[in-house]
Parts: C-alpha cells; structure tokens; sequence
C-alpha cells in the first residue's frame, strides 16, 4: 500500500470505494485523494489535549506539557493570525516563555488557510518535535483540525475560478441563502452543517459536487485508524454545562475590558483588511458589526457571549463523537496542574 494513503475506506451502498488513496465511482473518473500525512509513528508519540471554549485548557496544557517535556502545537484555527490576540484568548507571553509553543502568529489576518495546510504543517513541527526527543502535545478547540491531525484530510479537486465567480455573483445578487440552497439540493448534508454566510465552504462544497459528482459530505468521512494505529493519548476536557456557560459570559466580558474593541480597530486599519475567515471569527465578527454600525456595543456583547456558548456546544458534539477522544470529567473548580494531572490519571482508564 502506498504510505501516504496508510488506509482504505468505503461508504456502503453510495457505489464508493478506496483503496491506496484512489476513489472510484460510477460517475466520476477523477482521483480524490484522501491524505495521512502523519506518519504513524510519529502519530502515535503525539499528545492531544481538546475541549470546549473557555474550560481552562491552555492553563492546563503548559502543565500538562512541563510533566511530559513536551512542546505545544495549537489545535486552533483563529490563533494563526498574527494581532488577534485577546479575541482568541491566545497564549500570553508569558505561558509561550515557560512552554515552546507552535503554529500561533504564522498568518496575516488578511490571509486564508486550509485544513490541510494545517495538517501539513503540523505534521511537520510534530516530526521536528519528535527529532528534538521530546513530546508533541496538541492543544485547543477546533474539532476539524483535530479530526484532520488524527484520520487525514480529503484532498479535493482544484479550484474551479470560473464557478466561483459565478457562485459569487449570484450571492452578490440574490443573497447568501440562494447559493446555500444550491449547496441544499447537491449536499443537503454538509448544507445543514454550514451556515449561509460561511459562503467560502458553501462554494467550496457545490465545487466538489460539480466537479466530481461525489458530494462532499461523503467524500470528507475519513474513518478513524485502526486501533493499534491510533495514538493512545487524545483527550477532552468534559465541564458541566451551566459552570462553562457562566465562565464563557465573564471570558466575554474580561475580553472586552482587555481592548477586544481596540484590536479590532487596529485590524481594520491595516493596509490589507481581514480576509472572510478572520472577519467571520467569533467574537470579531459581532465587534465588526458594532464598529460598522449594525450593532450597539450591548447588542454585540449578547450576541458574543450567546454565539460562544452554542460553539462550546458544538465543540462538545465534535470531541464526543470522535471515538479516538477519551473525556476527562471535570468539576469546575480545579486548578491547571490539577487538570493535567486528571489527564494523566485518565490514561490508565479504559
């Protein structure tokens, strides 16, 4: 088998089949590749630590990662960007001076990144990680990347510009639900999971159907490994529910005391403004609205501290449904050397 592709998967009853990375199908002739750019031993050395939004994570990842001399990798997606920082409770300086940290501040927010560019990257500071003698320990929210670091990423057709410009201009004329329900009558599947406005994965999504005939959804169901070839160590913080609401509306509001509106402003006057992701970010996006005047400060705040909380409840959903995480059953009042060492306790569970 050839060792990028390390797995094969099928989707009963859809005519797909994968074997050595190669996708057939009745009506599409195109080769879909699905990539493991990890190789497994280096897989298997990494670390993952993941929860919900505001549960205390990244206090508890740089103990976590002082008891197994490891380096933190960022399992988030909004931290890319270089000056957004409070918004994205990035890692102060001081917790990246006491623990190396990896894939944080590597992007302008102008620019846009791919689930496998992540992948990508991440493999390779994991790999470097590794050639160091010490741990790769991923830490953070975002559900995706994690899925990607663990099972692969689909690697899709290219870009199909002239589609784009279209798809673009019927937004433009007729609105973000037009091109949605596009998306609606090829992939009502990934439809349901993407909000009209994410238009970039909205596009994307007819793109893959119009160009392969294989709906997205389908084609993005990479499987987990099997078990001896899974990393061992995957985690998630697990709160209760009412304790990490009430904590997501004081991190809301103490983001707001530390300039949240003020690193905005610097961002919209860069030469270069956001690009659609970084203007999408939770917590940026509301501030946008505010500052552009379609929403009061207060307005912005609620729908901020409302939107967190049905993020974490996705999150949940995500690290939940991922059979490669074990939860780590919080009570709300540790501390992060407590965490961490909950975590610890966790790897002798079944």
């Amino acid at each position: 088998m050839d060792q990028r592709f390390p797995f094969a998967w099928g989707v009963a009853g859809k005519g797909l089949t994968c074997f050595n990375g190669t996708l057939d199908h009745d009506h599409a002739n195109s080769r879909l590749l699905p990539t493991m750019p990890f190789n497994h031993q280096i897989l298997q050395r990494c670390w993952f630590l993941a929860g919900p939004t505001a549960c205390g994570k990244s206090a508890a990842g740089c103990d976590l990662a002082e008891l197994l001399n490891a380096e933190i990798v960022a399992l988030d997606s909004m931290s890319l960007y270089r000056g957004m920082d409070v918004g994205t409770a990035k890692p102060d300086i001081a917790a990246r001076d006491r623990v190396a940290h990896h894939l944080i501040d590597i992007l302008d927010p102008h620019e846009e990144y791919s689930l496998a560019e992540y992948v990508e990257a991440a493999r390779a500071v994991a790999c470097e990680i590794v050639g160091r003698g010490r741990v790769p320990l991923f830490v953070g929210g975002t559900g995706l990347y994690l899925r990607g670091a663990l099972r692969g990423v689909f690697q899709g057709p290219p870009a199909d510009w002239e589609l784009r410009r279209k798809l673009g201009a019927l937004a433009e004329n007729d609105g973000f639900e037009a091109v949605h329900g596009r998306l609606s009558q090829v992939d009502p599947v990934l439809a349901a999971r993407l909000h009209p406005r994410d238009l970039r994965r909205v596009i994307r999504g007819i793109e893959v159907f119009e160009t392969t005939g294989i709906p997205l959804s389908i084609q993005q169901q990479q499987q987990p490994l099997p078990v001896g070839e899974r990393p061992r160590h995957v985690y998630w913080l697990h709160p209760p529910r009412e304790w990490l609401y009430e904590r997501v509306n004081r991190r809301v509001e103490q983001m707001l005391r530390e300039g949240l509106i003020a690193e905005v402003e610097r961002l919209l006057e860069h030469e270069k403004p956001p690009g659609k992701t970084a203007r999408q970010a939770l917590g940026y996006k509301e501030v946008f609205d505010h500052l552009e005047g379609r929403l009061s400060l207060r307005e912005a705040i609620e729908l901020i501290q409302a939107r967190t909380r049905q993020f974490a409840k996705r999150q949940h959903t995500w690290f939940k449904n991922l059979v490669e995480c074990k939860a780590v059953e919080m009570q709300g009042d540790e501390t992060p050397r407590e965490l961490a060492e909950l975590v610890l306790q966790r790897c002798a569970l079944p």
